[in-house]
């Protein structure tokens, strides 16, 4: 096994290609997780442009790549999934029937310890250091719309015919409902990044828009294009104003859902729940598979799911001194965010408090 690490412009077309490649043929290969636009070098390739400390390591087999393992790095060793804390797809993205050893594979790449939130499936070299996993929802509509919106109304009769009778309401009081898939006027990104800071403040959480790196990569991912990846900007307008919107990545066969976000003036037409519907649509009529909703409880995506995957955290070390420090520093505090997460009698308190906190502080300002 030949492993070679690069700094993301120094990434060959042909290994770039290669890795593609692997994505594309991963659903007929029984990984259709590894499909995920997270997994994809352009995703990789942008965060290198706004984090330092993105390298690829490319694990050649006969002369030929095998595996893509994407990752940050410090200085002293430490090592994170590419995008830590917006990745919603982390790993080795491979070929069927790959197997590494994670100690030289971390040795090779100068890492002590590489630590992941959203380690998908089917990553046998990380699995013995998952510590936790997560349920994440996805829409499958590779049937088609017709036959998701068949399984919507079978699981969730009620939530169904309530969101399209909200949408024909929302319709007749506004003048009109258009949908954009694939929306290019920047402005529209900025509109929905100020809902999305806006909802974070309000929520009591902290608002990723206000870290300039996530604020550049979601701009250079809106104007990434090629043909199996693209950030995708999807509207829903009432008459000619913008009342709900999402950005999120997409690949041939994957949608990834990741900053949906609308106008609170609209908030009894339900227009974020409309505008996943016309998603799916649209999606489905794209030839994708399956939206991915990413890891975490909320009530719409529970309404929306027809399945989940699982998803893991947690971090694989080697003998290494800085490994140690790591670990005893970041256990204690995942161990306690999970214990409150879990627990319903512990996380509706703490959500209670924190948008009383966001309330209380949208007011001071």
């Amino acid at each position: 096994m030949d492993i070679s690490v690069y700094r993301p412009g120094e990434l060959t077309a042909a290994d770039r290609a290669a890795w593609t490649s692997l994505q594309s043929k991963a659903h007929l290969q029984g990984s259709p997780e590894l499909a995920n636009p997270f997994l994809s070098p352009e995703f990789t390739l942008a965060v290198g442009r706004c984090r330092r400390g993105v390298r690829i390591a490319v694990v050649r087999e006969d002369g030929e790549p095998a595996a893509f393992f994407p990752f940050q790095r410090t200085a002293s060793g430490v090592g994170r999934a590419v995008g830590l804390g917006v990745s919603d797809a982390q790993g080795l993205v491979h070929r069927p029937g790959f197997v590494c050893d994670t100690r030289e594979l971390l040795r090779a790449c100068g890492l002590a310890v590489w630590e992941f939130d959203h380690l998908v499936a089917a990553q046998e070299p990380f699995t013995a250091g998952a510590r936790r996993s997560y349920p994440s929802p996805v829409m499958d509509v590779d049937q088609g719309y017709d036959a998701y919106l068949c399984h919507l109304r079978s699981q969730a009769p009620k939530f169904t015919r309530t969101t399209l009778a909200k949408e024909r309401r929302l319709g007749r009081d506004a003048g009109g409902v258009r949908y954009v898939h694939d929306e290019r006027d920047p402005a529209v990104l900025h509109t929905l990044m100020s809902w999305k800071s806006a909802q974070y403040r309000r929520t009591g959480r902290s608002d990723r828009f206000a870290h300039d790196w996530i604020s550049r990569l979601v701009q250079q991912l809106f104007h990434t294009r090629s043909e199996p990846f693209a950030g995708i900007l999807s509207v829903l307008y009432a008459g000619d104003r913008p009342v709900a919107a999402h950005f999120g990545l997409r690949t041939e066969r994957v949608l990834a859902c990741w900053f949906p976000a609308y106008d609170p003036a609209y908030a009894k037409y339900s227009p974020g729940l409309v505008l996943h519907l016309r998603m799916a649509e649209a999606a489905a009529a794209d030839g994708i598979a399956y939206l991915d909703l990413g890891r975490g409880h909320k009530e719409y995506k529970d309404a929306l799911k027809t399945r989940e995957i699982t998803v893991s955290e947690g971090w694989v070390t080697r003998r290494h001194p800085v490994a140690i420090g790591h670990r005893a520093r970041r256990a204690p505090v995942r161990a306690l965010r999970n214990t409150v997460q879990s627990r319903p009698e512990l996380f509706a308190p703490a959500d209670r408090m924190l948008k009383k906190f966001g309330r209380l502080r949208s007011h001071n300002q």
